[in-house]
C-alpha cells in the first residue's frame, strides 16, 4: 500500500535520539495506529508495550532483540516484527525511511 486514506494525521512529531528519528502518528476509522519516520545513520535502542510490525520503506539497517546473538539486516521493501513489552536495538547505515504499524 502506497498511501493511506480516510486518516487523521497527528501534526506533532515523535522526535527521538536528538532528532535523529522523527516520525507522524497516524490514525485510522478502526482505531489502528501506524506512525511514519525517517531514521539518520545511527545506532538506537527502543522499547515498546504493544507488538510492532517495522516496515523498511527504502534504506536498510541491521536489527536484533536485546540479548540476541544474531544481527539481522532488512532492506527497503522488507519488515519485521517486534514483540509486546520488548526492547529492540537497530544500526543504520544511512537514511532509512519507515512505516511502524502496531499490533493491537
Amino acid at each position: 500500500m502506497s498511501e493511506f486514506k480516510n486518516v487523521t494525521v497527528v501534526k506533532k512529531a515523535n522526535i527521538y535520539f536528538d532528532g535523529k528519528v522523527a516520525s507522524h502518528t497516524v490514525l485510522f476509522p478502526d482505531g489502528s495506529k501506524k506512525t511514519l519516520g525517517v531514521m539518520q545513520a545511527g545506532d538506537y535502542e527502543f522499547s515498546t508495550v504493544a507488538a510492532e510490525i517495522m516496515e523498511i520503506l527504502s534504506g536498510e539497517l541491521q536489527w536484533q532483540m536485546k540479548g540476541a546473538d544474531q544481527w539481522q539486516k532488512v532492506v527497503g521493501g522488507e519488515a519485521f516484527e517486534v514483540p509486546s513489552n520488548s526492547t529492540f536495538l537497530m544500526k543504520v547505515p544511512a537514511v532509512c525511511d519507515y512505516c511502524c504499524s502496531f499490533i493491537a
